[in-house]
């Protein structure tokens, strides 16, 4: 990395970067979206895309998302490589069937006969007062579907690597970006980096607990280990950055360092993925810990319209700080 040059970008100019060398590297790789034309997209990821390639690789849709991904299967299918933007993680809802029950099983239906290269952009979580049909972060209900890779970048130069990593996979990939976070600025390559899926990265090394947190929450347990860290508490910080595949042992080496492992999300506590890690870990490293995991995420309620309100509901630095001294005793 310090023999590379840098730039520093925001995470929708990161985005934008990986969709613009992969449509020039290959003529078969095509947007869908609702106004991510003309217009460029809600939050810029696609601006100027559809002026440099045209319209027949960059096209607007229907407001209808079960067509987007249901044109977007079948353009796979048909030896397109489609990457479509659900314009909100809470319309994968409208979408699933052709996620879930077609894109994420054809190859496996088909005995390996067809490859579905196809990558779904949606933004998620909450934090920009949109409320309960607009906030939501469902990562977990489709790390549930065999067939379907998730991918959840923290960082410009994840969500760029990732990304472009995603749209060469011959399987789908869901690509979940976070709404709050698209003018978070990091550095970045200049030069073209591709990142592998299912590796994860430790954002911040420690001793004394290990976190496992991810897309912007993950910044926000960098805040909190930075205030512990003034308390000489070391926090290692762990970014799966894919959640399927999830590269389990990454976080299983942390925790035999540390013996500790706390678990941060966005998404509501109960039923998150958080559970899935804490599960895996103690069945793979119980040994290794010295108490129970502990899990940090949003009570089970809809996100509240009211910015305070919604502030509350979403675990905070000050909040993540708070559990990790009671944790810690």
């Amino acid at each position: 990395m310090s023999d590379q040059k840098l730039r520093t970008v925001s995470m929708t100019a990161a985005i934008r970067t990986a969709l613009h060398e992969e449509m020039k590297r290959d003529d078969r790789v095509i947007l869908f979206g609702e106004d991510i034309g003309v217009y460029g997209g809600v939050y810029g990821c696609t601006l100027g895309l559809q002026r440099e390639f045209g319209i027949d690789r960059v096209r607007d849709t229907p407001i209808s998302e079960m067509a987007i991904a249901g044109m977007a299967t079948g353009a796979a299918l048909g030896g397109y490589r489609p990457v479509v933007e659900i314009m909100y993680c809470d319309f994968l809802t409208h979408a699933s069937d052709a996620i879930a029950n077609n894109a994420a099983k054809w190859r496996y239906m088909s005995g390996g006969q067809y490859e579905l290269p196809l990558v779904i952009r949606t933004p998620a979580g909450a934090g920009s007062g949109n409320a309960a049909q607009h906030s939501q972060s469902l990562e977990a209900w489709f790390t549930h579907v065999p067939g379907l890779k998730v991918v959840m970048p923290s960082v410009p130069r994840d969500a760029r690597g990732l990304l472009k990593a995603a749209i060469r996979d011959d399987n789908p990939v869901l690509f979940i970006e976070h709404k709050h976070h698209y003018d978070f600025k990091g550095e970045i390559p200049a030069e073209e980096e591709i990142l592998p899926l299912g590796v994860a990265d430790v954002k911040r090394e420690g001793t004394d607990v290990t976190i496992v947190s991810w897309s912007r929450e993950l910044t926000l347990c960098l805040e909190a280990a930075e205030t512990l860290a003034a308390e000489g508490i070391n926090v290692e910080v762990v970014d799966p950055r894919t959640l399927q595949p999830l590269d389990i042992g990454t976080i299983c080496a942390s925790v035999a360092k540390t013996g500790r492992l706390v678990v941060v999300h966005e998404a509501v506590q109960f039923g998150g993925f958080g559970g899935e890690i804490v599960a895996q870990v103690v069945e793979q490293s119980w040994s290794d810990l010295k108490q129970s995991p502990l899990r940090i995420g949003a009570p089970f309620c809809p996100i509240p319209y009211s910015e305070p309100m919604e502030s509350f509901v979403i675990p905070q630095p000050d909040l993540i700080v708070d559990r990790i001294r009671r944790y810690l005793g």
